[in-house]
């Protein structure tokens, strides 16, 4: 079988193709065949060599093609998708769970075949593509646990989200479903009237207005946000703040996409109000429950573009460039 390494080229230029035997399933295991895997901001590597000779990527779609003994769950043939966190099932974040992620503790996804227990797959409903179920595992899910916690958005709620990756993207089309009102942000006129169609209310170019919290809070008639899917890191931490409601806003804390620095004054953590949750993806409760969710309100993940697997060079500078809007997926 086929499958990419990361070799000691600096950047995306360490993506080697590789051959070896296709693995066998032990007992409770099973051989999935891959047939598509999309791309998160984390399988982009650092432009310097890399310190990893692993299989990148950590969401992936495929079918049973064959089990070991004592499994239960899935049978040859049956469609999948992998719980991000192969041993987090259910409950409160585990202390191992971020040690196992696939493509940086463990092999990923970018190969042909792959063997995992039987645990740590969930079944693919027949209304989406492999290719539309590869992009679940981090982004759609993270998504869902932004939106979720203690207290869920309902309808009536202001959401934020930022910028137009998969993260976003999932978070506008749930919160949509939800009844909440979404605001977003983008740097382009295009990406804004995508937004737009997809169901944002109002959309906010953060080139043009630097300071984006005052039109945020000016398309929810100074109310704030109760709701920010805190994408950007660093370079948004303050703006995401200012744009929150009055001691009823949350920041669900994901990512730093946005790079950058920021030292973050008392008082601008202070004068909201309001509380941040750091968001570690979900488990595989989670994975199960935003399926479900998804079946039922007819939500149909966005993809931007999808790449051959001997393309898989492409798919990342596609994804590294930004310029995307959505997923973006390699082919099987």
């Amino acid at each position: 079988m086929k499958l990419y390494r990361w070799g000691t080229a600096p950047g995306i230029a360490g993506l080697e193709l590789h051959q070896r035997d296709v693995p066998q399933p032990q007992r409770g295991e099973v051989l999935v065949k891959v047939r598509a895997v999309s791309l998160n901001f984390r399988d982009v590597p650092a432009d310097k060599p890399s310190t990893s000779s692993l299989v990148p990527v950590s969401d992936a779609a495929g079918q049973i093609e064959a089990v070991g003994e004592g499994v239960t769950r899935f049978r040859t043939g049956d469609r999948v998708i992998n719980a991000y966190h192969a041993d987090w099932i259910g409950g409160p974040y585990p202390a191992r769970a971020k040690l196992l992620g696939y493509g940086v503790a463990q092999d990923g996804w970018l190969s042909e075949y792959r063997v995992v227990p039987q645990h740590a797959l969930v079944a693919i409903p027949g209304s989406l593509s492999f290719e539309q179920a590869a992009t679940l595992p981090c982004a759609a899910v993270t998504a869902w646990a932004a939106l979720g916690g203690p207290t869920r958005i309902k309808a009536g709620d202001n959401v934020l989200v930022l910028g137009s990756g998969g993260v976003s993207i999932f978070a506008l089309q749930i919160a949509r479903a939800l009844g909440a009102t979404v605001v977003a942000t983008t740097s382009t006129s295009k990406k804004a009237d995508r937004l737009g169609e997809l169901g944002a209310a109002a959309v906010v170019n953060y080139r043009d207005h630097p300071e984006w919290s005052k039109q945020v809070r000016a398309e929810t008639n100074d109310e704030g946000v109760h709701r920010v899917v805190e994408v950007g890191g660093p370079a948004t931490i303050r703006q995401s703040l200012a744009s929150l409601a009055r001691r009823s806003g949350e920041i669900a804390l994901i990512g730093f996409a946005g790079g950058g620095s920021a030292a973050i004054d008392f008082w601008e953590l202070m004068g909201p109000g309001g509380t941040v949750r750091w968001i570690g993806v979900g488990s595989r409760t989670d994975t199960e429950d935003l399926v479900a969710f998804l079946t039922a309100h007819h939500i149909m993940p966005v993809i931007d573009s999808v790449f051959g697997f001997d393309e898989a060079p492409t798919a990342f500078a596609r994804l590294k460039s930004g310029q995307h809007l959505g997923k973006v997926v390699i082919s099987l």
